[in-house]
C-alpha cells in the first residue's frame, strides 16, 4: 500500500516534499509518480508545483494525470501546495488558463505598481521570503501550529475564492489575501510547507496522521481581500 503519493507533472522541486514527509513519517511509503494508478491507489495525495500555471495544466493532461487528480481530491486527504493550491480554481490570470474546477474563484497577479508598505516603500513581485500566516479554520492541519507562524513563500499569483468559508488562512502583503484553503477532505496551501523549518513540517506530519474530516465550521472573514 501507496501511504502517501506525490504527484509528478513535470513542475517542480518534488524530491524536498518527499524528503520532508519521509522525515515526519519514517515508517511511511512515499512515492513521486506520474502513474495514476499508483495515485488511486495511495491513502492520500499531495499535489505540489511550480512554474506558470499554463505549463503546470498542459503538462497534467499530458501525463493523463486530470482523472487521478480529481477523484484524490474527492475521496481521500488532499494536499495541495503552491501551484498546487492555484490549480484547483477555475481560473488563473496566468495565461488565461482554466483550472481544475474544484473550487469557485480565480487566480490573480499581484499588482506591482500598487504594490506598497504603509511607509510607501515598494513591495517586491514576487512575494519571496518568509511571512506571518493567520489562520481562520480550527482544522487538524493547523493542530499544534500557533497562530501567526512564519511560513515561507514564493509567488506572484494568489487565490481568490468566490466563497470566503473555503478559506482556511491568510497572510498580509499588501493586504490580506487567502494562503490556505480547505473543503472536506481537500487542504492546500499557497506557501512550502517542505521549505517552512518547523512550523512546515508540523503541517505535514499532521497532515499524514489526517483521515480527510473536517474538524470544524470556517469563521467567515469579515476583511476585504487583496483583489476584491
Amino acid at each position: 500500500m501507496i501511504d502517501a503519493a506525490v504527484i509528478d507533472y513535470g513542475m517542480g522541486n518534488l524530491r524536498s516534499v518527499s524528503k520532508a514527509l519521509e522525515r515526519v513519517g519514517p515508517d511511511l511509503k512515499v512515492v513521486i509518480t506520474s502513474d495514476p494508478d499508483e495515485v488511486r491507489r495511495a491513502r492520500r495525495v499531495v499535489f505540489p508545483g511550480q512554474g506558470a500555471m499554463p505549463d503546470c495544466m498542459r503538462e497534467l493532461d499530458a501525463r493523463g494525470l486530470r482523472p487521478a487528480v480529481l477523484d484524490a481530491a474527492h475521496d481521500k486527504p488532499f494536499l495541495g501546495i503552491c501551484i498546487g493550491l492555484q490549480m484547483l480554481f477555475d481560473v488563473s490570470d496566468e495565461g488565461s488558463v482554466p483550472g481544475l474546477g474544484l473550487l469557485g474563484g480565480r487566480v490573480e497577479r499581484f499588482r506591482s505598481a500598487s504594490m506598497a508598505e504603509v511607509d510607501g516603500s515598494k513591495l517586491k513581485v514576487p512575494h519571496m521570503g518568509w511571512n506571518e500566516v493567520r489562520q481562520t479554520l480550527e482544522h487538524p492541519l493547523w493542530r499544534g501550529i500557533a497562530q501567526g507562524s512564519r511560513f515561507y513563500f514564493v509567488h506572484s499569483y494568489y487565490p481568490v475564492p468566490s466563497d470566503r468559508s473555503l478559506i482556511a488562512a491568510y497572510t498580509l502583503y499588501q493586504g490580506p489575501f487567502a494562503c490556505a484553503v480547505a473543503r472536506g477532505n481537500l487542504f492546500a496551501v499557497q506557501f512550502h510547507p517542505e521549505k517552512s523549518q518547523e512550523a512546515g513540517l508540523r503541517l505535514l506530519h499532521n497532515f499524514v496522521q489526517w483521515d480527510g474530516c473536517l474538524a470544524s465550521s470556517p469563521r467567515v472573514l469579515e476583511m476585504p481581500l487583496v483583489g476584491e
